[in-house]
């Protein structure tokens, strides 16, 4: 089946599951949130799943009551992919991202539609729609619908606040090198149809939390290292931080750019201390690359940003970084 012919399919209404990755960010939920609206707006019915639950500063955007949590109901939301017609991927290619919800997904009876914008997808997929030099899904979302299908006139405001809020996060607030002519086209367009991008902006990055900000500061003063021989820059994070700081999911998002505001320093990561395992969170800039790095660690991503995993203790994981990158030419 090809994009127009699943055009074609969804020209009647259709049971749709629309997923992305485990702990969401802005992207996935845009991305997500911002095709619901446009597959409700045509008559089907729509549950958004998300594997995990996603950051507060998300919840303002408009379609929240679609929005499934699975692990809160897990029952229905496996019942939800195994009932739907068409299940849509967005912003993951791997089905081990949702968790044990991938296993559901790989045996489902309905079409599956991934698109995603990650290097080196699995092939689970009856369509896709990938492309690893887009922006952000929310940006494939966009030529999806006013390219592949033709339907710019139907980009409403709901929608447009969706896919603006996914590309200017996976963007930096446009300031990354994945921001491009193409970015800034579809950007206007989304701002034709009237929504006002700097409240969308306050909200995601003006509403933190006490203990959120006192969080980066704690990590900022105490948790930062810099190695200048190696032009980088990383932070280790123990449980017992983010505990102390009643941290909740996002509360971190974006503090690992921070260490490439430093001059000299074209490498920065996070190494988080999670419950069971830990988590890395590696960013880059210029001509040196972070998504080859990231396979010491069974992950993966971006030219310049991409992340890990590992089940060894912080000492020992921190150990293993540090090992990695002292055989790493960081240019």
């Amino acid at each position: 089946m090809t994009l127009q012919q699943l055009k074609t399919y969804l020209s009647v209404p259709r049971r749709i599951a629309i997923t992305t990755h485990q702990k969401p960010d802005g992207d996935a939920m845009g991305s997500s949130l911002g095709l619901a609206h446009y597959l409700q707006a045509k008559g089907h019915q729509i549950t958004v799943i998300a594997p995990t639950d996603y950051p507060a500063f998300l919840k303002w955007l408009p379609g929240k009551q679609m929005v499934l949590i699975a692990p809160f109901q897990p029952e229905k939301a496996h019942r939800n992919f195994r009932n739907a017609e068409v299940i849509f991927c967005l912003d993951f290619n791997v089905l081990s991202r949702i968790n044990e919800f991938g296993e559901t997904v790989a045996a489902a009876k309905g079409f599956k539609v991934m698109i995603d914008h990650h290097t080196f997808p699995e092939n689970f997929a009856d369509i896709s729609l990938w492309d690893e030099h887009a922006s952000s899904t929310c940006e494939l979302i966009y030529r999806l619908i006013a390219e592949e299908w033709n339907d710019k006139a139907a980009l409403t405001q709901e929608i447009a606040t969706c896919l603006y809020t996914g590309i200017m996060t996976d963007t930096g607030s446009f300031r990354f090198d994945n921001t491009n002519a193409r970015v800034h086209r579809v950007i206007a367009d989304l701002v034709d149809t009237g929504i006002e991008g700097h409240l969308i902006h306050n909200n995601i990055y003006d509403t933190y939390t006490e203990m959120r900000l006192r969080l980066w500061g704690y990590c900022l003063l105490n948790c930062l290292k810099v190695l200048p021989h190696k032009k980088t820059a990383y932070f280790v994070i123990q449980r017992k931080v983010t505990l102390d700081f009643m941290m909740e999911s996002g509360d971190l998002e974006g503090i690992v750019n921070y260490g490439l505001s430093m001059k000299g320093v074209v490498f920065s990561a996070i190494i988080l201390e999670d419950e069971g395992l830990v988590k890395f969170s590696f960013r880059s800039k210029g001509s040196f690359g972070v998504v080859d790095f990231a396979k010491n660690f069974q992950g993966g991503g971006h030219f310049h940003a991409a992340g890990g995993r590992s089940l060894l203790s912080l000492e020992e994981a921190e150990k293993q970084f540090l090992a990695v990158l002292a055989e790493t030419e960081v240019g």
